[in-house]
């Protein structure tokens, strides 16, 4: 039996188990991950995020070669055991907690760089907590035709990859917006390889306030079900709001989740149009846990 020091923690009301294995000596099995999620018999969360030195691990190396740096690999696993690559919303927690365990220092205008399955992320402070740019971003997936429980009709989907693949559908109202039942996956034609995250938005009446875009947006998550947030998929959501706007439309947009509100921000870099995701990061309670 392992024993392990773990923190609570959330963004936007996603929710993490995590917990620091520097040595990277503790792998959990996809049975024990899903047993510590549940939120009936164990913590409860929507994912795990294990702190690992990115040199004691596997995956790590790619991050290394990228940026020496990055001393750190946010070592993410879906709330079902499955591995995945990125998180907005828990990169964000993530650094809390590295920062509140001593792991890492982060001062005003430094820049934090986080190893992940997608890549270094770098990750610095933001007046509503921290905010992490999260690389470049492109269509990828296509249109697929999408079906979720309680919309009577399929509806065109448009696929965005910001370092995991997402599928972000417009809806007309609020109100279909809330009766979409996102307990049930919603069914994708043609069907993901590596699946996707599923978003769901309306528009904000108007779009466009003062130069900065407004949509709201539920989601499923791959591996996870429906949660009250999902960082990428807010940017992706952002992202196919701009899209769909056409020229003229702002870098800038506030999005709206079940759990509180995210800031989505385009800008251009050497190596082509980065995005980058703001919002606050919780540490709740600390426990220890026998798996």
């Amino acid at each position: 039996m392992t024993t392990i020091a773990f923190t609570k923690g959330q963004g936007t009301g996603n929710d993490f188990v995590l917990f620091a294995d520097p040595e990277g000596e503790t792998d959990l099995t996809a049975a024990q991950v899903a047993a510590i999620c549940d939120r009936h018999f164990g913590v409860g969360a929507d994912g795990i995020l294990r702190a690992v030195r990115s040199s004691n691990l596997e995956a790590g190396a790619a991050a290394l070669a990228e940026d020496p740096d990055a001393e750190w690999f946010m070592d993410y696993r879906n709330a079902d055991g499955s591995i995945a690559e990125m998180c907005g919303n828990g990169i964000r927690v993530f650094t809390r907690f590295l920062l509140e365990n001593e792991l890492a220092t982060l001062s005003p205008g430094e820049t934090l760089p986080i190893g992940t399955r997608s890549g270094v992320r770098d990750v610095q402070l933001a007046t509503d907590g921290f905010s992490a740019d999260l690389g470049r971003w492109k269509l990828d997936g296509g249109e697929p035709l999408v079906r979720a429980k309680e919309l009577p009709v399929a509806r065109p989907g448009l696929g965005i990859n910001v370092g995991n693949p997402h599928v972000v559908v417009a809806l007309a109202t609020e109100e279909e917006l809330e009766e979409a039942d996102l307990a049930y996956a919603p069914l994708l034609d043609p069907v993901p390889e590596n699946g996707a995250n599923v978003e769901f938005m309306v528009a904000a009446d108007p779009l466009v306030s003062d130069g900065v875009g407004h949509v709201r947006m539920r989601v499923h998550e791959r591996g996870s079900g429906e949660t009250l947030s999902c960082g990428t998929g807010a940017v992706a959501t952002a992202l196919a709001a701009r899209y769909w706007a056409g020229e003229g439309a702002p870098n800038q947009w506030r999005v709206d989740v079940a759990g509180g509100r995210v800031g989505v921000r385009m800008f251009p870099t050497q190596e082509g149009e980065h995005v980058s995701l703001s919002g606050p990061a919780e540490l709740v309670f600390s426990g220890v846990l026998e798996v």
